[in-house]
């Protein structure tokens, strides 16, 4: 397109234009010129197209440091937030560390409170020994002075059986007297009968038999009992209380009925301590019938689920209202003075407790007192100790 255009500038000058050589010339001037052109056009599409790659470089440059600037606020706002808890923690371990010391100054100050108290407890403990031996030693003095007491008033019980030991002895020495008198009358009259001698001589045996019997039963009740427990038949120690006592209500016009079961009941016990409760009931009721019409004590003994029932049940005033567990405290009497010494109901309850029973006393609706004993089985208490 160029180079037509000086073949037209040609045709339009006419006859009077330039030389052709001035054409050819100029022709080649422009050429070089056009080539320069785009020679330049060239280069600046070049220097364009790499100034758009560089713009493209500075773009994903630009890009890329923006990622790096969010990052780095990312990064910039762990560190404070890591540093604020940083912060924190330092801060509670201070504080942590403030609270150990107290939690070691109050150990500290606690082991040397223990320390004190230690001490303290081992001057205690030596007072406690000095105290549990003298209580032991006191406690010692007092179940000597209450074997003592029992004691006394078994020997008192004893005089006060004299009248009746006393007629129950003088019954065999008289029979005695009078079984040797028949037996020397019949040798003085010369009757030799062997067989009515030697009857004789039985019977007066069988006397000194049972005065031997009734002052060993004296002599057994009035030694201070021991502590060994064996089996006791509870019929048979009532009869024998019974019949130690008969002269006695008999004096007093007092009957006794007893009511005892067949099987014989038989508890593990002490059998003079019993024999003594069983004298005791007898005399508080004897005395009870004192000034009463109608003078009965019912001597009662029954069985049920182990456990032996011993009942008195007596005709008289009965227990004054109010004072029936007074009645069973040491020197407590509802009796004139001078005529009983309290000690009776308060040594019964002692040896009942120690037997493991109870003892209780209700008046009855009719009139009178009834105590109710009660003691474990032989067979069960045994079991109960297994």
């Amino acid at each position: 397109m160029v180079t037509a255009q000086p073949q037209k500038l040609a045709q339009d000058s006419g006859p009077a234009g330039p030389e052709p050589e001035a054409l050819l010339e100029e022709n080649t001037s422009l050429r070089a010129r056009v080539e320069l052109l785009e020679l330049h056009v060239r280069k600046g599409e070049e220097r364009r197209r790499a100034l758009l790659h560089i713009m493209s470089d500075l773009n994903e440059t630009n890009r890329r440091l923006a990622d790096q600037r969010k990052a780095m606020l990312h990064i910039l706002i762990d560190y404070e937030q890591d540093r604020r808890r940083l912060a924190r923690q330092t801060e509670r371990l201070d504080n942590s560390r403030r609270a150990l010391l107290h939690i070691l100054q109050d150990v500290h100050r606690s082991n040397q409170r223990l320390e004190n108290t230690r001490k303290a407890m081992i001057h205690i403990m030596g007072d406690l020994r000095d105290t549990t031996a003298e209580i032991q030693r006191r406690e010692q003095e007092l179940r000597d002075k209450q074997e003592q007491l029992v004691q006394a008033a078994k020997l008192a019980t004893l005089g006060e059986l004299t009248t009746g030991v006393a007629h129950e002895l003088n019954n065999p020495l008289n029979n005695i007297g009078l079984f040797v008198g028949n037996a020397i009358d019949l040798i003085d009259l010369g009757r030799m009968d062997k067989e009515l001698l030697l009857r004789e001589l039985h019977n007066t045996m069988q006397q000194v038999r049972k005065a031997t019997e009734i002052i060993s039963h004296l002599r057994t009740f009035g030694r201070a009992a021991t502590v060994s427990y064996e089996p006791v038949s509870l019929n048979q120690l009532s009869e024998r209380a019974q019949l130690l006592l008969q002269e006695q209500l008999r004096l007093h016009e007092i009957e006794v009925y007893l009511d005892l079961p067949p099987e014989n009941p038989v508890v593990m016990g002490n059998p003079i301590q019993l024999e003594q409760v069983l004298i005791n009931m007898l005399t508080n009721a004897r005395d009870a019938l004192a000034d009463t019409p109608r003078k009965v004590i019912y001597i009662t003994c029954a069985v049920r689920q182990g456990v032996v029932f011993l009942i008195f049940r007596d005709t008289g005033h009965g227990i004054p209202p109010g004072l029936e567990q007074r009645i069973f405290d040491p020197f407590f009497t509802t009796k004139e003075v001078g005529k009983g010494t309290g000690l009776g109901l308060s040594i019964t309850y002692g040896i009942i407790k120690d037997h493991k029973g109870t003892i209780s006393v209700e008046n009855n609706p009719g009139g009178g007192a009834t105590f109710l004993i009660e003691l474990p089985l032989a067979g069960a208490s045994m079991e109960v100790a297994t």
